[in-house]
């Protein structure tokens, strides 16, 4: 990538948007943990150091050596990065005497290329309990708030800047302006990093690293899966073998209605039913990592029994996105907090002879939303809501049964039914039905009954990273709940899931 940006990460829970507002800008970026800097430096035009929980002063706090990148590349430091670079260059960080957090305003702007057209009093976003009491040495004051003298600065000869608060935040009116002027005005970076640019590139690379080999994709019917194989399929063509796995969690009659669309696409798909093979693994289990895990277990088992049917194959090829990954390994091990395992992230077993490609693995599920429209797939199938790949096994609270999947499949399809019926499907990120562990007490026709709870829930999202559920209205859910009832025998009672992310995830499990 000739506009490649490194973002190092010491912790902060704004480090995924700090990428998200480098990539809107059409400049490609990279988050590596601070502990674990590329051995190659070279492809990287400028370093941003994200914010983190750790204070500079505390014994424990991160403390990377930068000099392969001070004076050597333009930097900004944020929030912690500022603090980092102030303290250990003979400023001082001491801990703040008001409480810095929330929306401020910057005063007194220094008339500098990294705040060009940014409005005096504009607002911007404070989160930290440490404040700069002295700049480092060097160091020209730029900015500052109401009650953050040093809210930014520059130290000219080593091209830093340091700011105290965020830009990447939605609060920080005008933070993409900033990010702008730093990368494009400061840094010369281009903005040339657009959904044809990665097509382009990506087929080259998938060309040049797999060559006539054959791969296997596993197809789920999802947006990610989809621009995986058709980016696929134009690098190496008909040696592209894809597989759509029935794990029995699917949605209702979706493994045959996914092979009909798929007929249409120009790719080689064959379909493989091993819901019976799954659920059978899945019997007895309550625990959600372990479910996930015995998905993951089958899927490769299923994939390693098919691959053997396509003779010399030499690769796996998955839909895994930039969230799963981040989410799974801790941005690549470093100090952000795991939240979940996703089972198409972390390698193979030895057993299975394949290596894994993932062309999409550094894109955010927009940015995978453009490069399908790029390649011409059609709106209906890009606009697909979010399926989690272990399916409704983590919808389902608790032990996983046939009977369980079927009540579920049919409450889902009346809710998915609904959203599109009444038009807002596409507005809502991502939608589904939970079956929850618990049976409450109903009366119907006079008859007391004792039967399952679900919840639905609908959130509204960019990323998948962080996401609000959706005010729906009174009169659609009055009436899903309604037909739920009347028409799923063995529940009696809906809810509707009113969290957002964070705290709450997506998924319940």
């Amino acid at each position: 990538m000739q506009n490649n940006v490194l973002i190092l990460d010491f912790g902060s829970q704004y480090t995924q948007l700090i990428a998200r507002r480098v990539r809107e800008l059409n400049i490609f970026c990279e988050i590596k943990p601070y502990n674990h800097l590329p051995e190659d430096l070279g492809e990287y035009k400028a370093v941003i150091l994200s914010g983190s929980p750790f204070s500079v002063r505390a014994d424990d706090a991160p403390h990377p050596d930068l000099s392969d990148i001070r004076g050597k590349k333009p930097i900004l430091a944020v929030c912690y990065g500022a603090q980092y670079i102030a303290h250990f260059n003979g400023g001082k960080v001491e801990p703040s005497n008001t409480r810095e957090y929330g929306r401020a305003n910057l005063t007194t702007i220094s008339k500098d290329p990294f705040f060009k057209d940014v409005s005096n009093g504009s607002q911007v976003w404070m989160s930290h309990s440490d404040t700069i009491k002295e700049l480092p040495e060097g160091a020209e004051l730029l900015a500052s708030t109401h009650d953050v003298l040093n809210a930014a600065f520059k130290i000219e000869k080593e091209k830093i800047y340091g700011i105290q608060f965020h830009p990447e935040v939605y609060h920080t009116k005008e933070g993409t302006t900033i990010l702008r002027n730093f990368l494009v005005h400061i840094a010369g970076l281009q903005q040339t990093w657009t959904p044809d640019a990665f097509v382009e590139t990506t087929v080259a690379e998938l060309k040049e690293k797999i060559g006539s080999d054959k791969v296997i994709l596993g197809l789920s019917g999802g947006v990610d899966s989809t621009v995986a194989a058709v980016l696929l399929h134009k690098a190496i063509g008909p040696h592209l073998h894809c597989i759509f796995v029935n794990n029995g969690l699917l949605r209702k009659n979706e493994f045959e209605e996914v092979l009909e669309q798929y007929k249409h696409m120009g790719l080689n798909v064959k379909g493989v039913d091993a819901s019976a093979r799954f659920l059978d693994a899945l019997k007895g289990e309550e625990d959600p990592e372990k479910k996930r895990k015995i998905i993951g277990r089958v899927f490769i088992e299923v994939f390693d029994d098919e691959a053997h049917m396509v003779e010399d194959a030499k690769w796996l090829g998955q839909g895994t996105i930039y969230p799963d990954v981040i989410e799974s390994v801790s941005v690549s091990g470093g100090p952000s907090a795991t939240i979940k395992s996703h089972h198409n992230v972390g390698g193979l077993p030895d057993f299975m002879k394949l290596k894994v490609v993932e062309p999409l693995k550094m894109l955010f599920k927009d940015e995978v939303r453009r490069v399908g429209a790029s390649m011409g797939i059609e709106d209906e199938r890009l606009g697909r809501h979010p399926f989690p790949g272990p399916g409704l096994a983590i919808r389902i609270l608790g032990d996983i049964t046939p009977e369980k999947v079927a009540i579920l499949q049919e409450v889902d399809h009346i809710f998915i039914s609904g959203l599109r019926q009444w038009g807002l499907y596409d507005k809502i990120w991502q939608a589904g039905a939970m079956l929850l562990p618990v049976n409450s007490v109903g009366v119907m026709g006079d008859e007391r009954t004792y039967e399952k709870c679900v919840a639905l829930r609908a959130v509204e999202s960019t990323d998948g990273m962080t996401a609000d559920w959706v005010n729906l209205p009174y009169e659609f859910l009055q009436k899903t709940s309604n037909d739920i009832i009347n028409k799923v025998p063995g529940v009696n009672r809906v809810v509707y899931d009113i969290s957002s992310k964070p705290p709450a995830t997506i998924e319940w499990e």
